[in-house]
């Protein structure tokens, strides 16, 4: 198998374990990963417009999280507001119930970075960041990571 071959596959890998572990722990909360995401976008940067989420999320990469909203809307966790500057211009921010949530999501997120930080220790994280911020650092997503404060590549 040929390095990039292997790299693919790998970054593939790991993308499906890891998504499943965050999926299996939170699903006693009534949430998939996607829709956690926005929670926790949210909860990080409200008020945001629609494409403004749209900039920040990694799990939707048509940059129209319009499903995941009218979703957590419906059962409460998102509210739809004017925005401050342009009533016309909705501004998404969350309930009160949708602030808990999230709050429950940012833990089962730590739990998941403990089991990555195990899995990791003594290997060269740094070099391996290194080569995922030079990769994804080309694509929409590697962007919005960066956008949420995220490192930038760096510069040759």
């Amino acid at each position: 198998m040929r390095p990039a071959e292997e790299l693919r596959y790998l970054i593939l890998a790991v993308q499906r374990e890891g998504n499943r572990m965050l999926a299996a722990n939170l699903r006693p909360l009534g949430v998939t990963p996607s829709q956690a995401e926005v929670l926790r976008v949210l909860a990080d940067h409200q008020p945001l417009t629609l494409a403004g989420l749209g900039e920040l999320l990694v799990c939707e990469t048509g940059g129209s999280p319009s499903r995941l909203v009218d979703r957590l809307v419906s059962i409460g966790l998102v509210d739809r507001g004017a925005g401050e500057d342009d009533r016309r211009r909705v501004a998404l921010a969350l309930t009160d119930d949708g602030r808990r949530l999230a709050a429950r999501v940012a833990e089962v997120e730590e739990q998941l970075y403990g089991t990555i930080d195990d899995l990791t220790r003594g290997t060269p994280v740094a070099e391996a960041l290194t080569l995922l911020r030079s990769f994804a650092g080309a694509f929409p997503s590697g962007r919005a990571v960066v956008r949420r404060g995220g490192q930038p590549a760096s510069a040759p």
